[in-house]
């Protein structure tokens, strides 16, 4: 009984499914846990794709979970949850998004969680949780301002609307949106660039515009000068500096 979370790993790209259809993937606390180890364990590769099974992505928790919290204090629990987001977070190779069908409450944190957010034309989205008499949570009052502003952010959760995936990428929150039936067609053309590009450059410029919101320019510089001489030794940085002599393509290996 309950859902599962599926993993599979092919040339660098690590794949998260999130699998509870007959609840329209609805996540379980056991779910929630599996997430947070899938997350860790991706660390290795050079692209996370996190999707939903079948026409859904993820409807937040799941309300009929026998578990319930697991003898946990309400506190705990919600800690235990909480660190799905905090290992989404610290993953900082490119972390993609595939949105197909529902993406609510959780769901939608864990959309906004990722960097970048493919989804088709029949996505909806919403922060659904005040109309279940609940507040944010899995980071969404941390990920929404810094996707869409904070007066969007807002928006979305006050008024907790199922928005369609065209008003979500007015708004910022999603990148692309694609009919259905040539969503495989463009995960595989964005999976692939993204697993062979500069694997190191691109986890470093992720740190540097997630830490942005809190420092200062003068920190900002002294950030992205340190990023740089990090990346002056990488096999990667010199590799294109040597394609590009050679009038050819860089072959980057993520090192």
């Amino acid at each position: 009984m309950g859902g599962a979370i599926a993993t599979s790993q092919d040339a660098g790209v690590f794949t998260v499914t999130i699998s509870n259809p007959a609840r329209k993937n609805a996540a379980t606390r056991q779910m929630f846990i599996d997430l947070a180890h899938a997350f860790a364990e991706a660390k290795s590769c050079r692209l996370l794709v996190l999707k939903g099974d079948g026409e859904n992505f993820c409807t937040g928790a799941d309300l009929s979970d026998a578990e319930g919290m697991g003898g946990q204090s309400p506190i705990d629990f919600m800690r235990t949850v909480s660190e799905a987001a905090l290992q989404l977070h610290a993953l900082k190779i490119p972390k993609l998004a595939v949105v197909d069908g529902m993406a609510v409450g959780a769901g939608l944190s864990l959309a906004v969680g990722c960097d970048l957010v493919l989804a088709t034309s029949r996505a909806k989205f919403s922060a659904i949780f005040t109309q279940r008499g609940l507040s944010l949570d899995l980071g969404a009052s941390w990920f929404l301002p810094r996707r869409v502003g904070m007066a969007k952010a807002k928006e979305l959760a006050l008024l907790a609307q199922l928005i369609d995936a065209q008003s979500a990428m007015a708004m910022g929150l999603v990148n692309w949106v694609v009919p259905c039936e040539e969503l495989a067609a463009h995960e595989a053309k964005l999976t692939a660039e993204l697993s062979s590009a500069a694997t190191l450059a691109l986890a470093r410029s992720n740190a540097l515009l997630d830490s942005s919101p809190v420092l200062s320019l003068e920190q900002a510089l002294e950030a992205e000068a340190q990023a740089q001489v990090e990346s002056f030794t990488s096999i990667d940085t010199q590799e294109a500096a040597i394609a590009f002599f050679q009038k050819r393509k860089a072959h980057f290996i993520g090192q």
